[in-house]
């Protein structure tokens, strides 16, 4: 349907095309049929003209007029018979040229939404950039590199704002916990500065972790990534993993990895490795105390996963399968629903109060993995299970491994540090 609705001004002007070609046709057919009458005879045939003499002569004059008004009449019928063949094949040559005609009209606004099309938020600063004539198509043209010129600064602008925000929100932060710190380190605090300065800092702590959301977001967002290098997302995986183990044994939480060495993919190592801390994070806080978390990474050559049966990396991408690499985090839990979870790549939306560790989230942690994954030129696929919990999948393009990394420059020191 969208199809048909997409070609309804082509169609129109097919039309309308092919009517005019018909119009002229029938209009000179017309033409000539009249013309070809207009030289009939004057005197009925089979009657002698007034004063002609009644003999044999005059007899056999009256039926070679006959016999031409027969002849006329057989080539006027002949006619009309071709000039009907020749509206038909003019309805099928007006019917081509107007669909050329409209191909050729329409053809520098497809151009022009195609180009619209692979433009989105990361590539604002593309431009049509329409050459021609200065007539209606180009005066479109450059109307939407205005407007996309617009939202180019807009975002940027926003952009700016909340890195500044952040940066300049961090001093006052700062001055009010060293003033805390200088309170309780005072001889024999009161009981109730202690307390107070105990339940400032939890607060303050949050607002740390939220400020540096917002930092790690925008630098996502900006899409601007100099440091890529090979990075390898099982070792990013297994770091995140061996350093939460505190947390995972304090909720009881069993877990199950296959990391595939081969899954690697090209980026900026602190931001990949932010993506996989807050996957992981967000499998711990968001899981019941004995639950389980499983953590896969798959190479390209990997069919199981669920990026490939999802469509999560490949969808709308018309890529081979053998180009994504993909991290995988699956939890178990209460039965979720589909639409409330799309929409947890949006700064602050949660599930609800009812999800276990909801109370302690900032509400950007998926948001900042989305940023990344997009940034890096991927796709994030959140999948409910029907039998209960959450599927994540970050897929994003391969890349082959470092061959034979030396010491000074080994998989530790590519795949970076936390940010």
């Amino acid at each position: 349907m969208a199809r048909l609705r997409s070609r309804t001004v082509g169609r129109r002007f097919t039309i309308l095309y092919a009517t005019v070609f018909l119009l002229s046709g029938i209009g000179l057919i017309a033409l000539i049929y009249l013309f070809s009458r207009s030289d009939t005879t004057l005197s009925a045939p089979g009657q002698p003209p007034p004063g002609a003499p009644s003999t044999g002569v005059a007899q056999h004059v009256l039926d070679l007029e006959r016999q031409l008004a027969d002849v006329h009449a057989q080539q006027s019928r002949q006619l009309l018979f071709g000039s009907l063949i020749a509206i038909l094949v003019m309805a099928a040559v007006s019917l081509l040229l107007g669909r050329i005609l409209a191909g050729h009209v329409l053809r520098p606004l497809r151009l022009i939404t195609a180009a619209t099309r692979r433009i989105s938020a990361d590539t604002l600063d593309q431009r049509l950039a329409v050459a021609g004539p200065e007539d209606e198509v180009k005066e479109l043209a450059d109307t939407v590199d205005g407007l996309l010129a617009r939202l180019e600064a807009s975002f940027a602008a926003q952009r700016r704002f909340v890195a500044n925000a952040s940066h300049e929100l961090r001093t006052p932060l700062t001055t009010i916990r060293a003033s805390l710190d200088v309170a309780v380190a005072k001889p024999q605090p009161a009981a109730q500065t202690v307390a107070l300065a105990g339940r400032v800092r939890t607060e303050l702590d949050r607002v740390d972790r939220l400020l540096e959301g917002f930092l790690v977001l925008a630098r996502a967002q900006h899409g601007v990534l100099p440091d890529r290098v090979p990075v390898s997302l099982a070792e990013l995986a297994g770091e995140a993993l061996a350093a939460r183990a505190a947390a995972v044994a304090e909720k009881d939480l069993t877990v199950e990895d296959g990391l595939a060495p081969r899954a690697w993919t090209r980026g900026s190592p602190a931001l990949l490795s932010r993506l996989v801390q807050n996957l992981t994070d967000n499998a711990i806080v968001h899981n019941q105390r004995g639950g389980w978390i499983r953590i896969t990474t798959e190479d390209g050559a990997t069919t199981e996963g669920g990026a490939t049966e999802d469509g999560a990396g490949t969808s709308g991408t018309g890529a081979d399968d053998a180009s994504w690499a993909r991290l995988v985090v699956e939890t178990g839990g209460s039965v979720l629903d589909q639409e409330q979870v799309d929409r947890l790549t949006q700064p602050f939306e949660r599930l609800g109060t009812d999800r276990t560790g909801s109370q302690e989230s900032s509400g950007l942690g998926l948001s900042i993995v989305a940023a990344i994954v997009s940034a890096h030129g991927g796709r994030l696929d959140l999948r409910v299970r029907p039998e209960g919990g959450l599927k994540v999948t970050a897929a994003m393009p391969s890349a082959e491994a470092p061959a034979a990394p030396d010491a000074a420059n080994g998989p530790d020191h590519l795949i970076g540090g936390t940010p």
